[in-house]
């Protein structure tokens, strides 16, 4: 084992799950349990459930589950040491020395934070260096106009012409060629197979996480042409664009009043320059709900300043869209000023003060898509008239609020002189085609998931639907009732299980128990990725659930298990099963 079972099992207690859950989630308690919105999917009904008695979460939604060791490591994209060790660090657990093999993919997670140090130092020093930085800084310092404050503030720094400065330095530092690539900082060559840098004569912008970490990189080109304009670190063990914020690390600290969402790296300095250190960015692709979820713990409120553009106004939408799907107060900036596309030109023609106004002024959604749609029609012509009424009918169905409907619903009336009942019938009409396609579509959903094709998790299972549950119960007794699991270890071999997945499971619960003559999800979460993990929960979850978790149901588990590992005729399902053994049961 990686840590020994006692330690982990400290540090699980002093990390409470409702109080290190409820730092991210507002949770409500419900009996001796406790509720919230899940933090890891979009929803409008509380599905996500906190057990205290066990100590462990479970997503009737979207599946995840684990205890307090999971949840950290899906909330804050950590893998499993880097996850234990935060918790230890916050609860003044301490982890003995020499106990902590460390796995190969957590070997490249760190390696690749104390890489992506060095290389954004060399970045800066390279700005800094008379000769080599001298485009850089002529880019940003006198066409960008930023301060030597704000460029050390963000750690900006410079890429030199050169194919192989980076890899060069990073190589005189020990790390290794297969490193650098795996951090998305040097490429290799299909000609010649030789290694060269990435990011070749661009401007650096360190995307730094809360905790202080360089966990990736954005390099802008100066040289004036628009293809490839930037070229932004790939996912890597480090990193996963769509979970991170530009700037999100400053900003935390002045999101209590509201958050400033922009387009590019650029808008977010220009912004944090002149006072506006609320200012965050995407990391060159469009907002995501991990990231919506993410504005969610730090404010109520967000205005989008995105350009003025029609692509600008298209992410835009999107943007609204998920951000108001978690609760987010949102906001459009619109500007009000000529030749200016972004908050960085707008703050230089007009000001500090005039931008503070342009924000204070900032639009609802729906008055800036009733400005939109009718600047597009003709409303002294009968059929745009009605063409437009139409599209206004269509943006109010998309308000979830039935009080914001009706509300637009009688500015659309008034001012189009027509009945209210008329705009109110065509918006119902809209909603409900809308939720007839969507109960269509989750009940294929359902009929997919219950029939276990495209399981992600336990790709397997689709070939034994039956046994794959039959395992699955198996083994949720064997984790769930200390009786069953030693009843388990002596009756099955992991030969008896259908897929690849619950072998792994039963092995790796075997070895718990023969050393600790125990079992506890922390013990074997090395092994498995976290939503591997999440599938085990669930395993547990559902067991509690059940009142038939008696010897006899788990002997008969074992007995339908062995006929169908020996490829006897699996006719029973398991809840046939169950239904007969209930069935026997006196009344």
């Amino acid at each position: 084992m990686i840590i020994p079972h006692e330690i982990i099992e400290e540090i699980k207690f002093r990390n409470d799950i409702e109080t290190v859950i409820g730092s991210f989630v507002n949770l409500k308690r419900s009996g001796a349990n406790a509720k919230g919105l899940c933090p890891f999917h979009s929803e409008k009904t509380p599905s996500f459930h906190v057990y205290l008695a066990n100590q462990s979460f479970y997503c009737f939604g979207c599946g995840a589950s684990g205890d307090v060791i999971t949840f950290t490591m899906k909330m804050e994209n950590l893998d499993y040491m880097s996850a234990v060790r935060l918790l230890a660090s916050r609860s003044g657990v301490s982890l003995p020395e020499g106990t902590e093999r460390v796995s190969s993919k957590e070997v490249g997670r760190q390696r690749i934070l104390d890489m992506n140090k060095a290389a954004a130092k060399f970045f800066h020093n390279c700005l800094l260096d008379e000769e080599l930085g001298k485009p850089g800084r002529e880019y940003i310092v006198k066409n960008r106009g930023l301060s030597q404050s704000v460029i050390k503030h963000f750690g900006i720094g410079y890429a030199p012409k050169d194919f192989g400065a980076l890899h060069k330095h990073l190589r005189s530092l020990g790390f290794t060629d297969e490193e650098m690539i795996t951090g998305f900082l040097c490429a290799r060559s299909q000609k010649n197979n030789s290694v060269y840098d990435v990011y070749r004569e661009r401007v650096m912008f360190p995307i730094i996480d809360v905790t202080g970490n360089v966990i990736a990189f954005g390099g802008r080109r100066i040289d004036g042409i628009k293809e490839n304009k930037y070229i932004n670190t790939n996912d890597t063990p480090a990193f996963k664009k769509s979970k991170n914020l530009f700037a999100l690390n400053f900003a935390k600290n002045n999101a209590n009043d509201f958050m400033i969402l922009c387009e590019g790296y650029m808008d977010v300095i220009a912004l944090h320059a002149s006072g506006f250190e609320n200012a965050v960015a995407t990391l060159g692709t469009a907002i995501t709900p991990e990231q919506a979820r993410m504005f969610a713990r730090y404010t109520k409120k967000v205005i989008i300043s995105y350009d003025n553009d029609e692509p600008g106004q298209k992410a835009a939408d999107k943007a609204f869209k998920l951000l108001q799907e978690v609760g987010i107060d949102v906001r459009i900036l619109k500007s009000d000023g000529e030749g200016v596309k972004d908050p960085d030109e707008y703050i230089k023609k007009y000001g500090k003060e005039k931008f503070t106004a342009l924000l204070n002024n900032s639009k609802s959604k729906f008055e800036f898509e009733q400005e939109r749609i009718l600047s597009g029609y003709n409303l002294t012509n009968m059929d745009d008239k009605v063409k437009a009424l139409k599209e206004l009918c269509q943006a109010i169905s998309n308000y979830p609020s039935e009080v914001e409907r009706e509300l637009y619903a009688r500015k659309i009336a008034t001012q189009f002189e027509i009945p209210v009942e008329s705009v109110n019938r065509d918006v119902n009409s809209i909603i409900k085609r809308r939720n007839s396609a969507q109960k269509k579509k989750e009940t294929a959903e359902i009929y997919r998931k219950t029939s276990m094709i495209g399981d992600r998790i336990n790709r397997e299972s689709a070939s034994n639907v039956n046994g794959n549950k039959i395992e699955e119960a198996i083994l949720g007794m064997m984790m769930l009732f200390p009786q069953h699991l030693e009843i388990c270890v002596k009756q099955l071999s992991a030969n008896d299980f259908v897929t690849s997945l619950s072998k792994r499971i039963f092995e790796s619960i075997c070895a718990v128990y023969k050393e600790c003559n125990k079992f506890d999800i922390g013990y074997i979460q090395n092994d498995f990725s976290v939503d591997e993990i999440s599938r085990i929960s669930k395993m547990i979850i559902e067991r509690q659930q059940l009142s038939l978790n008696d010897d006899k149901t788990l002997q008969d588990l074992i007995s339908s298990l062995k006929d169908v590992a020996n490829k006897k005729e699996d006719s029973t399902s398991l809840d046939s099963i169950l239904r007969a053994i209930n069935n026997k049961k006196p009344k």
